[in-house]
């Protein structure tokens, strides 16, 4: 498994400009909606607000994986977002969030989305590659840094 396979170009964003944990979680759900059929940006939404009900998905480092299940029959989505000016999230450490790599798997894919989810979480624990998409100047620049790492 690769990032490739993950996540595409047109739902990769840069210098996105967001005010608050809600917000971003609203951001993500819109961009997921145009990917998925047959659920509504509040009902994706609903879906990640659930999961971060169950602790913050702000894993630290500035970094934020929020992530939650679809239907059987969806397809998976991944969105980067890197923001414009950090915002609280909750963190486990306590500091604002300026990269967030949101996901929606399949309830069926337990296994393939913990996968993800550690690859993700390697990918953004690696400094050099953090500091890059942290300079990255525009959405092509982020989605080469993160296929590449």
């Amino acid at each position: 498994m690769n990032m490739r396979s993950i996540l595409s170009k047109d739902c990769t964003f840069s210098a996105v400009q967001c005010s608050s944990k809600k917000r971003a979680l609203e951001i993500v759900s819109e961009i997921a909606a145009k990917h998925l059929q047959g659920l509504t940006e509040n009902e994706i939404f609903e879906r990640f607000l659930a999961r971060e009900k169950l602790g913050s998905t702000g894993i630290g480092n500035g970094i934020a994986i929020p992530h939650g299940r679809l239907p059987s029959d969806a397809s998976n989505v991944a969105i980067l977002v890197q923001f414009e000016s950090p915002i609280e999230f909750d963190a486990i450490d306590k500091k604002p969030v300026d990269i967030m790599f949101a996901m929606l798997v399949p309830e069926q894919d337990c296994k393939h989305h913990l996968k993800t989810l550690a690859l993700v979480a390697e990918k953004l624990g690696q400094k050099n590659t953090l500091k890059q998409l942290r300079c990255a100047s525009s959405a092509e620049d982020l989605y080469q840094v993160i296929i590449n790492a």
